[in-house]
């Protein structure tokens, strides 16, 4: 159930910020993800891990949504095959969730968060915001079950 919630805060994440000022926070992450459209892939793999519901749940959660282009940089065969495991695949992106509503303003404080996989996310600040290896591209997209902050790079837990 918390991997769920996790997912759901990816999923959440996915959403583009203009699609969230215009719904004045009534779309959950999943559906703001979706309307912002450079989520496609997220959402695809959230729909194959099952993650779905969990996003679209009470929540609150963070998540740190990587774009289409951030699953690009997978090679095809990689994200083929991570896309028909779906323990992998719930691994991966409930990694990219975290519990409760962490804002841009917060994330700044940390040196790291334990997402709802289990493990903890290095957070970087010396030079703009890095969560592990991955640039934080926008923050703040608010959704009506949390936060979705966009990120350049898949996270990969160990």
């Amino acid at each position: 159930m918390r991997k769920l919630m996790i997912l759901a805060a990816a999923v959440a994440l996915a959403v583009s910020p203009i699609a969230v000022q215009a719904s004045h926070h009534e779309k959950d992450i999943v559906d703001t993800a979706v309307a912002a459209g450079s989520f496609k892939t997220l959402a695809t793999a959230l729909q194959a891990a099952g993650l779905i519901e969990t996003l679209k749940g009470e929540g609150p959660f963070t998540v740190f949504a990587p774009t289409d282009e951030a699953f690009a940089k997978i090679p095809q065969a990689d994200l083929q095959a991570l896309l028909a495991d779906k323990a992998a695949l719930t691994k991966v992106l409930t990694y990219h969730v975290v519990a409760g509503k962490v804002l841009a303003a917060d994330v700044v404080k940390l040196s790291s968060a334990k997402t709802v996989e289990g493990q903890s996310v290095k957070i970087d600040t010396s030079n703009g915001v890095k969560v592990n290896d991955a640039n934080v591209i926008k923050t703040d997209i608010m959704a009506s079950n949390g936060v979705i902050h966009v990120i350049d790079t898949v996270l990969m837990p160990k």
